[in-house]
C-alpha cells in the first residue's frame, strides 16, 4: 500500500491550468522530525524511500542522521498514515507547515506587473518571473549605461539565452571581479530576488555611499541573475518546488539535473545520485548540462582575475566555505572563516538572524559536484555558498514579506566580504594578488614591499 499511494501522490496532484497542468500541494504539510536512536533513523530512511515523501532537510535518506532535523513534505494522501507510523515507532514530529499550498499560493504576486511598470517602478519585494526578470535586466542596463552591461553567457537547454550584468567603472587599471550567481536551484525564489536586491543596492547608491563608489572604482562586479532559468520558469507554471533544470533523460522519462552536483569538483563521489529521478542526480557526468558549462567556461577564462565567488540559495541560515565531500580544510582555511564569520556578524547586527559559518562536510552534508568547490578547486581564493532565511518555518516558500529583510541583512555580509577582497586583494589599489593563500599573500605583500624600498 505504501508504494502504490508514493507512486502515485508523492509528486502532488495535477489539476488542468490555463497554460499548462499545474502541481498542487492542497493539504501536504512539512513535518519536522528529529530522530533520536540510530532505529529512528533506519525506519525513516526505510519510511522515505517506500513513500518517496520529499525531503527537504536533508536531501537525501542516507544523511538522515540521529540528532539532527529533519523536514519532510508528506502528500495530502498519506499525511495520517505517516504521523501513525511515526507513533507506532515513538518518532516526534512537528508541524512545520500545516498546508503547503496556502505557501504557495502566498508566494505568488496578486497582480503581474505590466511592462511599464517594470520599466517605471520594479517591485523588489514581490517574486517575478523569468520574462520579467528578463525586461528589468534590459531596462537596469538602458537606466544605468554608464556603468552596467548584458553580456551574454550561453543557451540553456530548452534555447533559452542565459545574461549576466557586469557593473563596471571604466578604468586602465587592472581590477579584481565578484562574480555572484542565483537561482541554480529553481524553487529557491528569495535567490534571484536578492541578485535583483544587490543590483539596485549598488546601482541606486553609488553616487552618494564612499564605501561602493570606492569598490566599483576597483573591482567590477558580474551578477547572473538566475542561473537555471528553464527551471525557474517550470517552477512558476508547473512545479512551484521544482528543484532542477528541465534535461530530460531515459528517454524523456525522467528530467533535471541538480545543476550544483554537476561541477567537475569530486563530482559523483558523494552526496549525489545516479538516478535520474532524484533530486540530487548529478548528471551523466561533470558539466553535462549546457547551464554548467557556460558558467565554467566564462569562470575559467576569468579565473585569474576573480577574488571571490558567491553563489547565493535558500534554505538553512548558513555561509559555506569549501569543501563539501572531504572535512579535509583548504589551504586558506583560517581566512574563509575568518572572512565567513564576519560577514555572518554583519548580518545578525540587523534583525539578529543568526547564521552558521564553515563547510558543508562540517555544519550540513557531504555533497561533491557543487560549484563553490569547483571555483576554489580552480584557484579562486573566496568561495562561498549562502543558504538565505529561513531556517525551515517557510523552508523554499518564504513569503513575499520577508524579502525585504532577506535581503537588507544579506547585502551587509556580502558587502563586508567585497570590502574585505578590496581591504586585502587591492591593498591601496597598487598590489593585485592572486594567490590562494593567507600566508603566502603576507608573504608577497612583505617582498613587494621590500623590493620597493
Amino acid at each position: 500500500m505504501w508504494l502504490s499511494l508514493g507512486i502515485v501522490f508523492s509528486l502532488g496532484m495535477l489539476i488542468p491550468g490555463k497554460l499548462s497542468l499545474k502541481l498542487q500541494y492542497d493539504r501536504d504539510q512539512v513535518l519536522h522530525i528529529v530522530p533520536e536512536t540510530f532505529q529512528q533513523v533506519q525506519h525513516l530512511q526505510l519510511l522515505h524511500s517506500t513513500l518517496l515523501l520529499d525531503l527537504w532537510k536533508p536531501l537525501t535518506p542516507e544523511d538522515i542522521t540521529a540528532g539532527e532535523d529533519l523536514h519532510t513534505r508528506v502528500p495530502a494522501p498519506l499525511v495520517q498514515e505517516v504521523k501513525d507510523s511515526l507513533d507506532q515507532h515513538m518518532i516526534s514530529y512537528r508541524v512545520l507547515i500545516p498546508d503547503v499550498q496556502e505557501l504557495v499560493d502566498l508566494s505568488m504576486p496578486r497582480e503581474r506587473s505590466s511592462h511599464k511598470q517594470v520599466q517605471e517602478s520594479y517591485v523588489y519585494t514581490q517574486y517575478h518571473p523569468m520574462e520579467e526578470i528578463y525586461e528589468w535586466m534590459t531596462q537596469i542596463q538602458k537606466n544605468y549605461s554608464e556603468l552596467v552591461t548584458q553580456n551574454f553567457l550561453g543557451m540553456t537547454f530548452e534555447n533559452r539565452p542565459m545574461y549576466y550584468l557586469q557593473i563596471s567603472q571604466p578604468s586602465n587599471k587592472p581590477k579584481k571581479i565578484i562574480w555572484m550567481d542565483c537561482g541554480i536551484h529553481a524553487r529557491e525564489w528569495i535567490s534571484p530576488a536578492f541578485c535583483q536586491w544587490f543590483v539596485k543596492e549598488i546601482l541606486q547608491n553609488y553616487k552618494s555611499d564612499p564605501k561602493i563608489r570606492r569598490f566599483l572604482q576597483h573591482l567590477d562586479l558580474y551578477v547572473l541573475p538566475v542561473l537555471n532559468i528553464d527551471g525557474y520558469i517550470y517552477s512558476w507554471k508547473t512545479d512551484r518546488l521544482w528543484r532542477k533544470n528541465r534535461s530530460p533523460y531515459m528517454n524523456g522519462t525522467c528530467y533535471g539535473t541538480d545543476l550544483n552536483r554537476n561541477f567537475n569538483s569530486s563530482w559523483g563521489s558523494i552526496g549525489v545520485s545516479f538516478d535520474c529521478s532524484s533530486n540530487v542526480f548529478c548528471g551523466s557526468e561533470p558539466e553535462s548540462e549546457p547551464e554548467t558549462r557556460a558558467v565554467t567556461e566564462f569562470i575559467r577564462r576569468k579565473k585569474s582575475d576573480i577574488a571571490c565567488f558567491l553563489t547565493i540559495h535558500s534554505y538553512g541560515q548558513l555561509i559555506l566555505s569549501p569543501y563539501g565531500s572531504t572535512t579535509k580544510p583548504p589551504s586558506n582555511n583560517e581566512e574563509l572563516m575568518q572572512v565567513g564569520k564576519k560577514a555572518a556578524a554583519a548580518l545578525t547586527g540587523k534583525y539578529g538572524t543568526s547564521y552558521k559559518v564553515g563547510p558543508p562536510s562540517l555544519i550540513l552534508y557531504s555533497n561533491s559536484g557543487s560549484s563553490r568547490d569547483w571555483a576554489h578547486m580552480i584557484g579562486i581564493p573566496l568561495s562561498y555558498t549562502f543558504e538565505l532565511r529561513d531556517n525551515g518555518t517557510y523552508g523554499f516558500l518564504l513569503p513575499a514579506d520577508q524579502i525585504q529583510p532577506t535581503c537588507e541583512e544579506t547585502m551587509l555580509a556580502v558587502t563586508t566580504i567585497i570590502d574585505y577582497v578590496y581591504q586585502e586583494y587591492l591593498p591601496g589599489g597598487a598590489v593585485v594578488l592572486t594567490c590562494s593563500s593567507l600566508a603566502l599573500s603576507l608573504c608577497l605583500s612583505i617582498v613587494l614591499t621590500w623590493t620597493v624600498s
